[in-house]
Formats: structure tokens, sequence, C-alpha cells
């Protein structure tokens, strides 16, 4: 495994230990009220969740074409300011 491979493989596997821990502190808060540590750590990630969720949804937006009924394809138009 070439050392690209190896990061990334480490890299998904951090991800799904975040999102284990986001589903933990839900649990959790179901229980019983979250300490005022487990809060800040929540929220810090699903701020982390949030970004990485809008830069899939821009990548997805980035590689989305229009093909019109003559064939020709474009790209996606951006909003203004975006």
């Amino acid at each position: 495994m070439n050392n690209d491979a190896m990061q990334q493989k480490l890299r998904e596997r951090a991800d799904r230990e975040k999102m284990d821990r986001i589903s933990e502190l839900t649990r959790i808060s179901r229980e019983r009220p979250l300490t005022a540590e487990e809060t800040a750590e929540r929220q810090q990630l699903r701020q982390w969740y949030l970004q990485l969720w809008r830069k899939s949804v821009m990548n997805t937006l980035n590689n989305t074409y229009i093909e019109e009924a003559d064939g020709t394809r474009h790209a996606l138009p951006r909003k203004p300011g975006q």
C-alpha cells in the first residue's frame, strides 16, 4: 500500500471515529444531560461534520452538468456571489 493510500485510510478511520463519537454523545444526551465538556465537544464535532457535508455537496454540484435536448452539456451555473 502506498503512502497516499495509507493516509487516506487513516483519515477515513479518524472520520469514522468522529461520527461514532457524535452518535455516542447523542445517545448519552437522551439518557442524561451532557456535561459542559461533552456539549462543547458535540458542538465542535457538529461543526466538523457540517463542513465535511458542505464540501461534499459543493463537490457534487461542481461536477453536475446539464444536458440540453440537442446533446450539448454545460456545467451547473453558480449563484452570483458564490
